[in-house]
């Protein structure tokens, strides 16, 4: 506190300024008890003298404490436009990693939204729809790989990428195979508790494990994977390479879908019956283990000030957040409305007015930074 203290001035202090109101407001108290004791004084003296001086004192004090009245609420009022002022400029300071959380935070129902109207809309053709929607995504991706330059424009065409691959090509590759195979879902309490689509994709946990071992035994520049790599001491054996020119939309694709993809296998092993279960002390250890490590990342996300890089942190932030979602929604303690886009198309319809807002004044953001720069 005391390096905190040096480093700001006395007028930029609100401690200061509460401290020196505190003391104002004191001194005029005292002044009031003052006058209170000498008009006690005036009356009960006998002297006329000593009275008409008590009364002069008297009339003195009561001046003092009207000056200290006056200056009391200057002070009170320059208080209170110094604390407004340092939350405004913290709330400016916070808002790039608060939009970026909001931003990929609402990207999550809108995927599961767009997966339910794809398998509705296009029931009998619904893998073509999921095609498109795959190619949709690697559009994008060539895009942003284009705008390279531009690290704000290109995070956002990658984040899409991922989120229109996994959701097209993925998810609707296991649900052919599932179709394929004529795989069951879990019924639990006469209701589908898990779609055939995700039991086949638990198969995937071994290549999930050799991606991430790949990954994670590599030059990288996930702050996981580097702690991961300084524990085991192989930090100073992985060499520096050429990875830092990897374009930023492709390293925003690959991080949507590699974290998409392991928090999937965590929640699906996790509610296995033969492993743990909707109600296992490991399911309440995911769950509250998601959302608080999600509050860590998220006051390290709100001080991040490139929005480019505050998106890329807002992804495994809002994806480890969305496992608590996902398991309460499990416990049914609410209705996923995103996995009912008809009968709840309003609300449904709100959240994508909401994306494309925050949106929009992201690209403002980044072309009005831009043009700054400029």
């Amino acid at each position: 506190y005391r390096r905190r203290f040096r480093r700001r001035s006395f007028i930029h202090s609100p401690f200061i300024t509460v401290v020196v109101s505190d003391a104002v407001r004191l001194f005029a108290v005292r002044t009031v008890v003052v006058s209170d004791a000498i008009r006690l004084f005036a009356v009960h003296h006998p002297s006329p003298f000593i009275r008409s001086f008590a009364h002069r004192g008297e009339f003195m004090t009561t001046k003092i404490n009207y000056f200290y009245l006056d200056l009391l609420k200057i002070t009170n009022y320059f208080c209170l436009e110094l604390i407004r002022h340092t939350m405004l400029t913290k709330l400016t300071r916070y808002k790039k990693g608060i939009l970026s959380f909001l931003i990929v935070l609402l990207f999550m129902p809108i995927g599961h939204a767009l997966m339910v109207l794809n398998e509705n809309i296009f029931e009998h053709q619904k893998f073509i729809g999921a095609f498109v929607i795959g190619l949709l995504g690697v559009f994008s991706l060539a895009f942003g790989m284009r705008k390279d330059a531009n690290k704000a424009t290109a995070t956002m065409l990658g984040l899409v990428a991922g989120i229109l691959v996994w959701t097209g090509w993925v998810e609707f590759s296991f649900v052919w195979m599932a179709e394929k195979l004529h795989v069951a879902p879990l019924i639990e309490n006469g209701e589908v508790a898990t779609k055939p689509e995700y039991l086949v994709m638990m198969s995937s946990l071994g290549l999930l494990l050799a991606m991430l071992v790949y990954f994670g035994l590599s030059h990288t520049k996930c702050q996981f994977f580097n702690w991961f790599q300084k524990l085991a001491g192989i930090k100073p054996r992985i060499g520096q390479s050429d990875q830092g020119t990897r374009p930023v939309a492709m390293t925003t694709f690959v991080e949507t879908v590699m974290i998409l993809w392991t928090f999937y296998i965590v929640l699906l092993l996790v509610y296995d019956q033969d492993i743990a279960g909707d109600k296992h002390p490991a399911t309440y250890f995911v769950a509250f283990g998601s959302l608080f490590w999600s509050v860590y990342l998220f006051l390290n996300l709100v001080r991040i000030s490139k929005l480019d890089y505050a998106i890329r942190y807002a992804i495994p932030t809002v994806i480890i957040f969305w496992n608590f979602v996902e398991v309460i929604g499990r416990w049914d303690l609410f209705k996923e409305i995103w996995v009912h886009p008809f009968e709840h198309w309003i609300e449904n319809l709100m959240i994508l007015v909401l994306l494309m807002g925050f949106s929009a004044y992201y690209v403002k953001e980044t072309y009005g930074l831009g043009a700054k720069k400029q």
